[in-house]
């Protein structure tokens, strides 16, 4: 891999980048919704008529409407109502069970269930002309009571769906604990922990483009799972895949929020495939901040025993999950917690329980780290409580506990399967880049000196899962030499922002021992690889990378087989050297045979050279460590990072250019998670939102302190490539350290005070909260 500039970045930077709102279809229609501005409520009206007056408003319909919608060709005669939105499955369980009798129309009929909830859609000649018709449409709706947080409404006293309970889903990882655990042990630490509500925030936000052509439909849309998204069109069409085809042009970021069927690309396909026209949405970014998918969204209670020592004894997480007001994209998702919730340590007992709770808020779906970072926060936090309550430096603790890199691969008590690692040396690492004793020595003086603000270290160290869960660990794709000497490997992934046009060129070409700039990668359409999974789960390269290697293989097989069969030897007297089959020196073949022949020449010889494969990869379980120097202003409620280290491990890296931005971006979000960001709600559960991005604060330049990134290597024994995922690192660590730093500095005796985000006013009020020594 010796490429360590972007091959896409060129395209990018200079604005030459093609995204789904570049792409002009003449006769096309815009799409623009009509949201409803109340949480909770019941649709007494909805009235389109003014908007269908307007000019260049092409059509105004709500959901009754469509019913009565007439097709314009044989195709769409069959349908008749919007389909419902299909839902999906998520952490390997089904969520079937929750789901039922609990629809999510496309377009609101009865029951608006949160703010944002389309109620209606215009199309117009132009998005202008559509947006006037939106403005038009008069919507009613009678208020009724909400529920904004899994807590407050896992009582059901305010239910979403009548008759049945807001609590979807129920499970559980490791086994109950005995209360003599509890009993007996030497120090028991509690806490209480609210995951916030996250937005995604991509720089591209949703967007679908639906192109009719006879039997057949085209779907452009920035997606990270273009075959998934496909069969779902075709099943809601009632139409076999073959007449689907998605395609997905350059994405402006993703982090986990586009990977679903929304209701609006139900709408959109619906609406195109009726009036045998393109129709295409553009989702802007005020409608996205009220309607696209949330992260995290947990109410946390934790437990956590230990002896004198401070070895761990036994941990329990509770989750009360907030999925939003319907199942369809998260009731399991809560799982990943719970299933990670042994952390990095050797605690002989862990029982993590997951309630999935429904609120009034727009549906919760996989964010960058989803489920990791809501169990590496609990955890760390826990950790850094316990070693104030037993005098033993974080650090220490942290190393008594770990899982040794003897005892690899390690079964959790909770049921994951640990590949390989070194937690040790990830923290010592971290420790000596931060200068841990420099700091500590820092810390001393300012608490000696009335006048010093106060300064905290913290620390957080975590693993997560990348790859995704069995049944979609595996992979499709393709290698293809052509007679020009040009080779094209194709996949079932799809770039949003990642750097597969760099990377996946670069691993085939490394294989096949050529020159990299001879390969091309097509990802992300379904005309052109048939089968795929997608991007998720940080499994590109550990899935996607470890099947084109083995593509390559099997190519470099094929051509060996060739060039034997040509030559009339042997196969074991053909080697394969840098794009070459050569003729092993004394191995007997015609007098005029060639005794070497590069790829391109054999193609025209034999004839088209292309192999593909289905290639299953396995779990595996990055790690690391991150430190936080935080100085805080009690007076003012501030918080002012001085300095950031990350340690991970991510296993044999491909693209260490790519693998630290990806280490350095997630390090940024997960700075917002912890300081600034989260959903603002009223009263009567409406996002307060008023000012965009000025009331959904994302940490800009000024904010981010020097973050210092460093690795450790421990390839994953499970993977072909020895690589493990890279691209969550940052939100899964760095939180946890941020708010340890603070209420080190602080010297909390109440963890629950510091609630993410550590907000002024949080901070402050923290700040007036009695000290350990005046708890005593």
């Amino acid at each position: 891999m010796k490429r360590w500039t972007r091959r896409e970045d060129e395209r990018l930077l200079t604005g030459r980048g093609r995204y789904v709102a570049d792409i002009e279809v003449p006769g096309c229609l815009d799409a623009v919704f009509v949201r409803s501005d109340v949480a909770h409520g019941t649709v007494r009206d909805v009235d389109c008529r003014a908007a269908r007056e307007m000019p260049g408003v092409v059509g105004a319909w709500s959901a009754a409407d469509l019913s009565a919608l007439p097709s314009c060709g044989p195709t769409a005669a069959h349908l008749r109502d919007l389909p419902p939105v299909p839902y999906t499955l998520l952490a390997g369980l089904s969520t079937a069970k929750a789901v039922a009798g609990r629809e999510w129309p496309p377009l609101v009929k009865d029951r608006v269930r949160y703010a944002g909830e389309a109620v209606a859609v215009v199309l117009g000649e132009d998005r202008y002309r559509a947006e006037d018709g939106a403005a038009a449409v008069s919507v009613r709706i009678d208020r009724l009571p909400t529920v904004a947080t899994p807590s407050a409404a896992a009582d059901d006293s305010v239910r979403l769906f009548d008759g049945l309970s807001n609590i979807v889903f129920l499970g559980e990882a490791g086994k109950p604990i005995e209360e003599s655990v509890w009993r007996e042990a030497a120090v028991v630490v509690e806490g209480h922990y609210r995951q916030q509500l996250l937005m995604p925030t991509p720089m591209e936000c949703r967007t679908i483009l639906a192109v009719p052509d006879g039997d057949r439909l085209t779907v452009w849309s920035g997606h990270q799972m273009p075959h998934r998204l496909r069969r779902e069109l075709a099943a809601l069409l009632q139409w076999p895949v073959e007449r689907v085809r998605v395609a997905v042009p350059d994405t402006g970021g993703a982090f986990g929020s586009k990977s679903a069927t929304f209701p609006e690309f139900v709408v959109v396909v619906f609406l195109a495939v009726k009036l045998g026209r393109p129709v295409r949405w553009i989702e802007d970014r005020m409608e996205s901040m009220l309607a696209a998918t949330r992260g995290r969204g947990q109410d946390q209670r934790v437990r956590l025993a230990a002896d004198a020592d401070g070895r761990l004894l036994g941990y329990e997480l509770t989750i009360d999950a907030d999925v939003g007001a319907y199942p369809h994209l998260g009731a399991g998702l809560p799982m990943q917690t719970a299933w990670m919730a042994t952390g990095p340590y050797l605690t002989p007992k862990v029982h993590a329980t997951v309630r999935s709770v429904l609120t009034n808020t727009m549906v919760t779906y996989p964010y960058r780290g989803a489920g990791r970072p809501e169990a590496t926060t609990a955890l760390e936090r826990a950790m850094d409580v316990m070693a104030r309550r037993l005098d033993i430096d974080p650090a220490e603790l942290r190393r008594r506990n770990f899982i040794p890199p003897e005892s690899f691969p390690y079964e959790t008590p909770t049921g994951r399967r640990y590949d390989s690692g070194n937690y040790a040396a990830a923290l010592d690492m971290a420790l000596e880049t931060l200068d841990y004793g420099a700091w500590r020595a820092e810390q001393a003086r300012r608490r000696a000196d009335p006048h010093a603000l106060p300064l905290g270290i913290g620390l957080s160290c975590y693993v997560e899962r990348s790859g995704g869960e069995a049944g979609g660990l595996h992979e499709f794709g393709s290698i293809e030499a052509a007679t020009d000497g040009t080779i094209t490997a194709r996949c079932g992934a799809a770039s949003s922002g990642q750097g597969h046009e760099t990377v996946f060129p670069a691993l085939v070409a490394d294989v096949l021992g050529v020159d990299e700039d001879r390969v091309r990668l097509v990802e992300g359409d379904t005309g052109r690889q048939p089968e795929g999974v997608g991007s998720f789960a940080s499994r590109t390269a550990q899935v996607v990378g470890a099947m084109l290697q083995h593509a390559a293989q099997l190519l470099i097989e094929e051509a060996r087989d060739r060039a034997a069969r040509l030559w009339n030897t042997p196969v074991d007297d053909v080697t394969w050297a840098k794009g070459t089959v050569h003729l092993t020196a004394g191995a007997s073949t015609a007098a005029d045979a060639p005794t070497a022949m590069g790829l391109a020449e054999l193609v025209r010889a034999t004839g088209p050279l292309r192999v593909g494969d289905r290639f299953e990869a396995a779990m595996a379980f990055p790690f690391g460590a991150h430190a936080v120097v935080a100085e805080v202003d009690p007076e003012l409620g501030t918080v002012r990072l001085l300095r950031m280290v990350a340690v991970d491990d991510c296993g044999v890296v491909l693209n260490p250019t790519i693998v630290r931005g990806q280490a350095l971006g997630s390090a940024v979000q997960g700075i917002g998670q912890a300081l600034y960001e989260g959903i603002p709600y009223d009263g009567e559960g409406v996002p307060v939102l008023a000012s965009g991005l000025l009331d959904y604060l994302l940490p800009t330049f000024t904010e981010v302190p020097p973050i210092e990134v460093k690795d450790t290597c421990t390839p994953s024994p499970s993977t072909p490539l020895g690589a493990k995922g890279a691209g969550e690192s940052g939100c899964i660590g760095t939180p946890a350290a941020i708010v340890n730093a603070v209420a080190d500095a602080l010297r909390i005796a109440d963890p629950d005070l510091l609630q993410m985000p550590l907000t002024p006013d949080v901070v402050w009020r923290a700040a007036r909260a009695p000290k350990p020594e005046e708890v005593r």
